[in-house]
């Protein structure tokens, strides 16, 4: 079973990103698990057809300790496990130790069965929190890949969750993948995450064109290969999907400092 976390700045594109990805490998036969770690539990929604899951917090808050795997597990497009994590309600507590509960839960529930190929941990934002940062501490997730695109802040994020792979990449390890950029049309952008993968010792694993037909998929409430398998995007996504299936580049990043980063920035236009 490969466990693999999937992060990224906030608003990139990771959830969406997420069910394209496990869309393909269902398609291509693996068995998949999801587990949502944003407290907006919006991470399995295009598998589940739009389906509002009950979190696993909700879930414990109203029904108690007693909790069967079957409330807070559902399976969706292509016999994908989906669950959601879910959060305090704001303002209120740690959204980050939903994220831990979860996955003890679903542990102890046995949700991880020997015949699961994959489980996706979709992660929100930064590092900066350490429930965030659970799957990379406690060693959940053995592979990282990082959603990004030409702008700016997407890079600093991106470079600074390279920090936090760093970090506990010997106590519980963690290995970069790669970057997955999820265009935004941003001048030379391909040439920048290229080189900005490179930088941090991995690769761009795959460059996600930036097509409408991703947001006529989400209004219909389905992921691109469900809504129209036909559709070039889909084939974007089913190889991205091959791309993670058949990788075997993962690194200890080596994060670049915020000088070096805006060299890189400047040097491929940005600021022109």
């Amino acid at each position: 079973m490969r466990q693999v976390a999937i992060y990224g700045k906030g608003g990139i594109g990771k959830s969406t990103t997420t069910q394209n990805l496990t869309a393909g490998l269902a398609t291509m036969g693996k068995k998949i698990m999801v587990v949502g770690c944003d407290p907006k539990a919006d991470s399995t929604r295009l598998l589940l057809g739009g389906l509002a899951q009950k979190s696993v917090l909700d879930t414990l808050r109203e029904e108690g300790e007693d909790v069967d795997l079957d409330e807070i597990l559902k399976a969706g497009f292509g016999g994908i496990k989906c669950v959601e994590s879910g959060g305090p309600e704001p303002g209120v507590g740690c959204a980050g130790r939903g994220i831990i509960t979860s996955i003890n839960m679903l542990e102890q529930l046995g949700a991880y069965t020997d015949d699961l190929d994959y489980v996706f941990y979709d992660v929100l934002g930064d590092v900066v929190c350490g429930g965030f940062a659970m799957p990379i501490r406690e060693g959940k997730a053995q592979e990282i890949y990082i959603v990004a695109s030409g702008e700016m802040m997407a890079l600093y994020a991106a470079n600074n969750i390279s920090k936090g792979i760093q970090k506990y990449a010997l106590s519980g390890g963690v290995r970069l993948g790669g970057i997955i950029c999820n265009s935004r049309k941003v001048d030379r952008e391909l040439d920048l995450l290229t080189a900005f993968a490179k930088e941090l010792g991995s690769q761009l694993i795959h460059f996600v064109p930036r097509d409408n037909m991703v947001q006529r998929a989400e209004i219909n409430k389905k992921t691109v290969i469900e809504f129209d398998p036909e559709a070039a995007q889909a084939d974007e996504y089913r190889q991205l999907a091959a791309a993670i299936e058949n990788n075997k580049m993962f690194v200890i990043p080596t994060p670049m400092s915020q000088d070096r980063l805006e060299e890189i920035l400047m040097e491929y236009g940005l600021f022109e």
